[in-house]
This record gives C-alpha cells, structure tokens and sequence, in this order.
C-alpha cells in the first residue's frame, strides 16, 4: 500500500491536540493496515522517526434512510508517538 492509501487524514480533535504536548498524533487510517503500514507510512510522509503505534478499531454509527436502518462500516485510528526531537506540524 501507498503511504497516502494508509493515512487518511489528521485527527484535530480537542483531546488528540492536547496529547501533541507528548509528542502522539492521531490519523484517520485504512481498516486493513497495519501497525508496521502505518509506521512506514507516517515516517515516509512526515519525515519523523516513529517510537510507537497504537490502533484502535471504531464501530461506526447506524445510520437511518428512507427505507431503513443501514450499518456503518468499521474505522480504525491510530495514535502514533513519534521522536522526542521530532516534530509533526498538522495546524
């Protein structure tokens, strides 16, 4: 997989900004990648070396049509921990 087919985007979310202070970034990453995709993929784009990886995998909200409920797939995010002395500029 390409690095811009594993992350998605950038989570800007109260919470994942305060953990920018501990050097963590959260992404919006593809459901089947893996930790060492994501790995790859974060240091291939962003240029920081990275320490850790952690996912987690979200149900999606039901979601209601005309005719019915219709389920939402599952997503996947991921909390990455980069370098002390690297830096990740997302704002």
């Amino acid at each position: 997989m390409l690095p811009t087919e594993v992350i998605h985007k950038p989570l800007v979310t109260e919470k994942a900004t305060a953990a920018t202070d501990a050097n963590r970034y959260s992404f919006s990453v593809d459901r089947r990648a893996t930790k060492t995709d994501i790995k790859k993929a974060v240091e291939a784009l962003y240029k920081v070396r990275v320490v850790g990886v952690a996912t987690i995998n979200r149900k999606a909200r039901n979601r209601s049509y005309r005719y019915g409920m219709i389920e939402g797939k599952t997503t996947k995010r991921a909390i990455v921990r980069v370098h002390a002395d690297d830096k990740i500029e997302l704002f």
